[in-house]
């Protein structure tokens, strides 16, 4: 049987297992709530809805990528996705989500990118529609996973529907409206309740009704039916590239279904696929086995839900004893600022009552200096006594008294001080330890992501805290150089404060061994440091440059992404009308591609990646007067005399390989290294030929000295060198590689950022 009729029969039939969940739900026996959360869309928080597979293998609705996919309703959807899904329902209001925000992000980056485009002239890319000036997103994060889906021109044309999942939803509804009958759709009313669903039709009937449109003898009566159901989905699943061809291959590099022109001419003309039949079979015996291991689990997963419910208990009643202490020791704090508050409230009245005392005192005496009032007008009443005897017994101590009133008026001084600055409280001493209590205590300390960590002659750190943290005010990274303790420089240097999850230290020193560290910083407390991570850079700086798309370039074997920062090799039609040309023999070319930059002096360095599932690439470096000969006189690849590596074709490389050549290219493939013949390599014993096939590094680095006409490879992960030879320097050098089959190669960010940033 073939592989089509393999998927027919396939497509026609849920997995049994899934058939006993389904019957198992249908019988009551599986509670709706219990696996309802599997069948809701992670953006709209609803059951799916036509729902679509990702590239990432996560189902979202098919409402729901449309909503995440444009910019205004105008420029809604593109005639691709109208077409391969007919029966979509229009557009709905947008729901809010967390994944939202980050679209909006995009959005917004979308329109600068327009606009800058625009002062520039026309241009014309898979995320712009051709003569209109709305972008249209075809990147978004995906929900489930956060990892950006990019759908590229088809847009959601090239997304599978999930019927196998929206099967499932739809017999969800029918066990939560078990008691709703699903009517006839071509009954007159009043309706009659619905015995049949057409799957040819796309509708259901009653015994009446379906005898009436499938009469006997006619096409209509082979039509398939199934018991009553609002789901319909198609009887073969065809492809979405190819509308017309029913997929009957899986790919195992982008794990989707394809049909044999994608294997043929398409885009997974390179990759690895099996029969439908073969992934059916592999797939489904690792669910059941899956499946079955978790069921033999049970006891162990009740137990560990059991643990769990403890730790929610214990965790309610400590919260509750936190929260009772945090407010006893508040309270006490209030109580102790409300007893200090009285005590300077009492002494500030006691202060003031005395001093309006004294003053309101000096006030009356005043007063009594003044014509006809008080001690003056005593005294002009003491004139007046004519008995000498009684007179001089008056006025002697009325005198005293008017000479002390004539001093104290002219050494005025007030009996109080109206200001009372001794009760200012200055209190930020204070005010500074409070907000520097500590609540949550030490922070933990971070931990250095070497995955997004890289290191050239400047390095980005990225680390992650810990995920049950509390938020921290700052970091702080300290990095040394290692191996000067015998210059006494081998002292920490601290960076500025960061406030992010990353950070650039400038100025490193080539080949030079690095450790760094990084610990978190809250309410003045510091968290213990990160464990040190070292990084080796580069023996030269960084050398930026991104893939040229006009010198050589093949865009019918090649495809280049948007940013010119990656590239893969592709065999299209073009590669099979040649191949098809070809009566006897094997005739392989390598397409190339170079960087947009040369370099005629100094010590450069550049790194990239290269996929595992590569067929054949080669790295290296070559001169502008060898790449104009491979472009314009391509030569056959398969000749046993032809050897990029070796450097001439001669066929004898161990009797030349010294002799200095204007390029020089290493074979990467097949998770492999192949180092040419009698190679110069650390460490390496030149006669034992095994050494030769290197497993492929994560990371290679290329680092040419144009001055000294040598270049080098390294693992750019440990900077072990690889290879090195000498390469004739005599014209301008450029980043080469060639590719062949399956491959593709990725530049690293560092090489390509800082032209990125003028473009």
């Amino acid at each position: 049987m073939s592989d089509t009729a393999d998927t027919e029969d396939n497509q026609d039939m849920l997995p049994s297992l899934v058939q006993q969940i389904v019957q198992r739900i249908t019988a009551g026996e599986v509670p709706i709530k219990n696996i309802e959360r599997e069948l809701i869309c992670p953006i709209c928080k609803e059951l799916f809805t036509h729902p679509l597979i990702l590239p990432c293998q996560h189902s979202v609705c098919h409402k729901c990528v449309r909503e995440l996919l444009l910019l205004n309703h105008e420029d809604s959807f593109d005639a691709g996705s109208e077409c391969s899904l007919p029966g979509s329902p229009g557009p709905r209001s947008r729901v809010p989500s967390p994944s939202m925000e980050r679209l909006d992000r995009l959005a917004r980056s979308a329109t600068l990118q327009r606009r800058s485009f625009g002062r520039r002239g026309s241009i014309s890319s898979p995320g712009w529609r051709r003569g209109s000036v709305t972008p249209r997103v075809t990147t978004f994060p995906c929900p489930g996973c956060q990892h950006d889906v990019d759908l590229g021109e088809r847009g959601m044309s090239m997304l599978f529907r999930n019927f196998t999942l929206e099967s499932i939803v739809e017999r969800y509804r029918q066990a939560a409206r078990a008691a709703v009958a699903i009517m006839c759709n071509m009954c007159k009313p009043p309706q009659q309740e619905a015995t049949k669903s057409c799957m040819d039709c796309k509708a259901s009937y009653c015994n009446e009704c379906f005898k009436f449109h499938h009469p006997w003898g006619t096409p209509k009566a082979q039509h398939e039916y199934v018991g009553p159901t609002m789901n319909f989905r198609p009887k073969v699943l065809m492809c979405p590239e190819h509308e017309m061809e029913k997929v009957n291959m899986y790919c195992e590099v982008c794990r989707r279904p394809v049909c044999h022109l994608c294997k043929l001419g398409g885009s997974h003309a390179n990759h690895k696929v099996t029969s439908m039949s073969s992934a059916y079979k592999i797939l489904k015996e690792k669910l059941s086995k899956s499946i079955h291991y978790l069921i033999s689990k049970e006891d162990q997963v009740r137990t560990q839900i059991s643990h769990l419910e403890v730790l929610i208990n214990e965790t309610e009643e400590n919260g509750q004893v936190a929260e009772c202490g945090a407010y006893e020791h508040f309270e006490r704090l209030f109580q102790t600022l409300q007893e200090r508050k009285s005590e300077m409230l009492n002494s500030i009245e006691q202060s003031r009552t005395r001093r309006l005392e004294q003053l309101r005192g000096q006030v009356e005496e005043y007063q009594g200096m003044l014509e006809n009032s008080g001690l003056v007008g005593y005294a002009q009443e003491v004139l007046k006594e004519t008995d000498q005897s009684c007179f001089v017994q008056t006025a002697k101590q009325l005198h005293t008294r008017i000479a002390k009133s004539t001093e104290s008026l002219r050494t005025f001084h007030p009996a109080a001080d109206p200001s009372f600055d001794e009760f200012v409280l200055e209190t930020s001493r204070e005010e500074t330890m409070l907000k520097e209590l500590c609540f949550g205590g030490v922070p933990e300390p971070p931990i250095i992501d070497l995955s997004r960590s890289h290191v050239y002659n400047e390095g980005l750190l990225c680390w992650q805290l810990a995920e049950d943290t509390l938020a921290t005010d700052h970091q702080v990274l300290e990095y040394r150089r290692l191996g000067t303790e015998q210059d006494g420089d081998s002292r920490w240097r601290l960076t500025d404060r960061v406030y992010g999850p990353s950070t650039v230290v400038c100025d490193l020193e080539a080949d030079s061994l690095y450790s760094f560290r990084v610990r978190s910083c809250r309410n003045s407390l510091y968290s213990p440091y990160s464990p040190e991570v070292t990084f080796h850079t580069p023996p030269a700086p960084a050398f930026g440059f991104l893939f040229n798309d006009n010198c050589g370039f093949s865009s019918e074997r090649l495809a280049l992404s948007r940013r010119r920062d990656s590239v893969e090799s592709m065999a299209g039609m073009a590669f099979l009308l040649a191949a098809e040309r070809v009566q006897t023999g094997s005739y392989m070319g390598l397409d190339y591609i170079i960087g947009d930059t040369g370099i005629s002096q100094g010590r450069h360095y550049w790194a990239f990646r290269v996929e595992p599932h590569s067929y054949l690439v080669k790295v290296g470096v070559a001169s502008d007067s060898k790449l104009l000969e491979w472009f314009h006189n391509p030569r056959d690849t398969s000749s046993p005399r032809y050897d990029h590596d070796s450097g001439h074709d001669s066929g004898s490389e161990d009797t030349c390989y010294d002799l200095s050549q204007p390029f020089t290219l290493l074979t990467v493939g097949m998770g492999k290294m192949f180092l040419p013949k009698a190679s110069i390599s650390a460490g390496s014993d030149h006669g034992d030929h095994s050494n030769r096939v290197l497993p492929m590094p994560q990371r290679i680095g290329v680092c040419l000295d144009y001055d000294a006409g040598r270049v080098y490879f390294y693992d750019a992960d440990t900077m072990r060198c690889l290879y090195e030879r000498q390469v004739d320097c005599s014209g301008t050098m450029y980043p080469a590689f060639g590719l062949m089959g399956s491959g593709k190669v990725h530049l690293e960010e560092f090489i390509t950022e800082k032209r990125l940033s003028y473009m």
